[in-house]
């Protein structure tokens, strides 16, 4: 096998493009470094604009004469198209916003209704339990009143019980002491 490589017409190609690119560089560098080049350049493209100025009003002017659009009307008309496109785009961007604010509106306003109704519903069922406390509060004074008059019985009885155990002690005492009395007068 030989050592060389094949023929790449790309290669060649490329190596040509190169060539022209710089040959064409050159030239263009020699023209533009000529000031008389540029002179004449310069001078070419003022009357060009002003040759095209004078043109663009003429065209005004006969389409102004016969009613046609000009490029500037055209523009403008474009221009106020895009400014109508830009604000219906925008109010129905508006629009969209204020549906989607209704719709949670709605859901938040169902959402408040349930809750409301939730509210109702332990409303009624406090208010169930509140009668059913203040019979309670009732029995529990009528209770409170019967414990009262036992508790007042109870201190009734305690008295008596004190009093009777007194009455007991100073009998037992008595006792004992005539019986002391009758002990001691016969043993003497």
């Amino acid at each position: 096998m030989s050592g060389k490589k094949p023929y790449d017409p790309y290669e060649s190609l490329h190596k040509l493009s190169l060539l022209w690119e710089k040959q064409i560089n050159d030239f263009i560098y020699l023209l533009t470094d000529n000031k008389d080049f540029v002179k004449t350049s310069k001078f070419g493209t003022e009357i060009n604009s002003r040759f095209l100025e004078e043109l663009k009003k003429n065209q005004e002017a006969l389409a102004g004469v016969l009613n046609l659009p000009t490029k500037n009307d055209v523009s403008n008309v474009a221009t106020l198209t895009i400014q109508a496109e830009e604000k219906i785009e925008a109010l129905e961007e508006q629009i969209w916003e204020l549906q989607d604010s209704m719709k949670t509106q709605s859901k938040e306003i169902e959402s408040v209704v349930e809750i409301s109704k939730e509210i109702i519903k332990l409303t009624k069922q406090l208010k169930t339990e509140l009668v059913k406390t203040k019979k309670e509060q009732t029995d529990t004074k009528e209770l409170h009143a019967e414990l009262q008059e036992m508790k007042f019985e109870i201190m009734k009885l305690t008295n008596f019980k004190e009093e009777f155990e007194t009455l007991k002690g100073l009998i037992l005492k008595d006792r004992s002491t005539e019986q002391e009395l009758t002990g001691s007068g016969s043993s003497k």
